[in-house]
């Protein structure tokens, strides 16, 4: 399992490409997409850079993804990368 922490760094990474995008498409800042999805401009901000702490992957919650989804104009498959093989404990 020695890859799952890359892969999932690419995931947050990807994630966040998708989030800007989107937000760019909308014309939208990121103040606004947070705002508008019920979060702090600063977590937006980390979410989009693909962090949650420096050096930390994001891992955002079911609900921040759908509230992201629903103010971005997407659905969660849109919005949500193909997850990575190999992340779950014992793979």
């Amino acid at each position: 399992m020695s890859d799952a922490p890359d892969a999932w760094n690419d995931f947050a990474r990807e994630l966040g490409v998708r989030m800007l995008r989107a937000r760019a498409d909308k014309h939208m800042s990121q103040e606004q997409v947070a705002h508008a999805a019920g979060l702090a401009t600063f977590t937006y901000r980390k979410l989009e850079k693909g962090e949650s702490n420096p050096g930390t992957a994001a891992n955002p919650r079911l609900r921040t993804l759908i509230a992201l989804a629903e103010v971005l104009d997407l659905s969660l498959d849109e919005l949500v990368p193909t997850p990575p093989k190999g992340l779950a404990p014992g793979r």
